[in-house]
Order: structure tokens, then C-alpha cells, then sequence
């Protein structure tokens, strides 16, 4: 089986889900967080939502994207990243889950809110807000894992 850092563990599931899986030769834990982010992905139309929104019409992103389908790719994603890291890391590192588990967390939150949410006027829709949402996660994550990884 292939050694991978980290880094790369986790920047290969960032391009697409389950890659980091398929290169350490996990071919059906990769298969799966494949086909799961391509079903996840048709389901929800959100190629189409990235593609309005960059486009800056968010209102056609809203339209097009199917919600109830688009709230599980944070959770799948977020989890493709986590097994990716936790292949790669040190069995003596600890808590290494909190700030992917965070993050899915905020990042479904700001999926559910962003129909509802401007800021400064601006309407960041269902891609952007999710995007910004990411950010408290991960700290928030970090933080507690730093809080418990300090402890005696």
C-alpha cells in the first residue's frame, strides 16, 4: 500500500472524494465516497448551482439546486477528508475528527440558512455561504482539539 502525507491525503479528497482512498489502495471505501459524491452531486443539480453562482446569478443557483439532496455533500465530504487524514496520520495523534466534524456541521447549517441570509447586502446564496460557514468550523474544531489535546 501506498504512503501518503496527510497533506496530500486530504488535498486529493478536497479535488474529489474518495481519491486518496483509490490511491492507498482502499478500492472500496474509494468506490463508495466516489459514488456517493457523483449520485449526491446529479441528485442535488449543484454543479449547476456552483456554475450560477460564479456566474453571479443566485437566484438561478437557489432555483436549480435541489436542497433536500445537497445537505448530505457536506457530511460526505467532510468524512472523505477525515478518512483520508486519519489513513495517513500517526496512530499517537488524537482528536484528529473535530475540526472536519465541525465543519460539516457549519457548512450544513449555512446550506440550510443561506436562502435567508445577506450580508452587507449581499445574498452569498448556496455555494458562497456554505463556503464562509466552513471557516467558524474549522476553528471552532481546532480549538477544541487544541483544548483537549493540552489536557494532562
Amino acid at each position: 500500500m501506498k504512503k501518503m502525507s496527510k497533506l496530500e491525503a486530504v488535498l486529493w479528497n478536497i479535488a474529489f472524494p474518495g481519491f486518496s482512498q483509490l490511491i492507498l489502495g482502499q478500492y472500496l471505501k474509494g468506490i463508495l465516497f466516489v459514488g456517493l459524491e457523483v449520485m449526491i452531486n446529479a441528485k442535488s443539480h449543484f454543479n449547476r448551482g456552483i456554475m450560477y453562482s460564479f456566474l453571479g446569478e443566485i437566484d438561478r443557483a437557489e432555483a436549480v439546486i435541489n436542497f433536500q439532496w445537497l445537505m448530505f455533500y457536506p457530511c460526505v465530504y467532510m468524512f472523505s477528508l477525515w478518512d483520508g487524514y486519519r489513513t495517513a496520520m500517526p496512530a499517537n495523534e488524537k482528536n484528529s475528527f473535530f475540526p472536519f466534524v465541525f465543519s460539516a456541521y457549519f457548512v450544513t447549517v449555512g446550506l440550510m440558512v443561506s436562502p435567508k441570509v445577506t450580508i452587507l447586502q449581499l445574498h452569498p446564496g448556496p455555494v458562497f455561504l456554505p463556503m464562509l460557514f466552513l471557516i467558524p468550523g474549522l476553528l471552532i474544531g481546532f480549538f477544541i482539539k487544541f483544548l483537549l489535546s493540552s489536557r494532562p
